[in-house]
């Protein structure tokens, strides 16, 4: 069973790349053979700086394997070694219906933030469908607000076939449901779009600087504290073990304790509990060739996976 999945090196790796793809992929890397990559591609569409993009796609990198990607289980790579999959993408283009495109929701949620309404954000679902198909994958897992572009992938493949026969295999959606929603700052969505992300690895007062910013109402310390919807609660159950949580729960209803201070207890569990990942990224670090060898390996393993398969779609359309 081939894995594959992507993220974005669009900004420092923080708390909702961790818990919403970052973990679950390094889970699935023991359950068949995994391929991940760095969608340097897709970023485009919001980063224009190059040294901008490069530091952030190595960034990435260093904090995938410093959390626990295993090269020699999974193959990590840069989206853009595979040079065809923007081939791919073109002859996709040709059988896709504009009405498809129109309808993701995804165009118009970034658009209505304020991204420049470009062509390659239009046609983000296209290039994602050739990310799938050309590496002839068996499982996708998805988050939720992922699960529509899927849905599109299996839409144009099944396009494909009917006109030029069974070029493509079927991906099969594994719909992360159970996936936590990681609080931001400001209690919405952690998102670099929101600007109220807590980053993995930041320096130790940077990260407590944040965490003692998150928003909070203005109970007083005697009293008790709402539990419902609140970021400290939802960023401390990722980080904390079952008694941990309920201990600080009690806090919140019981009162008599401060934002403050349970702000303080959250900063020790996230602290504490990338611990080990931080000394995975020192002794990363110390060897300045490691990350490049992991993605030319991975470069490699890439190209020979997505080779037949573009032979095979050159062949059915007539190129």
């Amino acid at each position: 069973m081939r894995i594959l999945s992507g993220i974005q090196p669009s900004g420092t790796p923080h708390l909702g790349n961790y818990f919403g793809m970052m973990k679950p992929a390094i889970e699935l890397q023991e359950k068949g053979e995994a391929f991940y990559f760095l969608a340097d591609l897709h970023a485009l569409t919001t980063v224009r700086d190059p040294a901008t993009l490069r530091g952030y796609s190595r960034e990435l990198a260093v904090d995938f394997l410093a959390c626990g990607l295993d090269p020699g289980r999974a193959v990590l790579f840069r989206q853009s070694d595979v040079a065809a999959v923007t081939e791919l993408a073109w002859i996709l283009s040709t059988v896709t219906p504009m009405g498809l495109l129109e309808r993701c929701h995804s165009f118009k949620d970034k658009t209505a933030r304020g991204l420049d309404a470009t062509h390659g954000l239009f046609a983000y679902p296209v290039l994602m469908a050739a990310d799938i198909l050309i590496y002839d994958s068996d499982l996708v897992p998805v988050g939720r607000d992922q699960k529509q572009h899927l849905e599109v992938t299996r839409d144009i493949a099944i396009k494909v076939n009917e006109a030029y026969g069974e070029v493509f295999k079927l991906p099969k959606p594994c719909i992360r449901e159970d996936t936590a929603l990681v609080p931001g700052l400001d209690g919405a969505k952690m998102s670099k779009s929101y600007h109220n992300t807590i980053e993995i690895f930041a320096p130790e007062s940077a990260l407590k600087k944040k965490i003692m910013g998150i928003k909070t109402d203005s109970t007083p310390v005697e009293a008790p504290k709402p539990t419902e919807n609140s970021a400290i609660l939802g960023l401390y159950k990722l980080v904390a073990s079952g008694a941990d949580y309920r201990d600080m729960e009690e806090s919140f209803l019981r009162g008599g304790v401060g934002y403050g201070d349970l702000k303080k207890r959250l900063f020790g569990g996230i602290w504490e509990f990338f611990e080990p990942q931080r000394r995975r990224r020192e002794e990363i670090l110390a060897d300045p060739g490691f990350v490049e060898r992991v993605l030319a390996g991975g470069a490699e393993k890439a190209l020979a996976a997505s080779d037949p398969v573009m032979r095979r779609v050159r062949r059915a359309v007539g190129l």
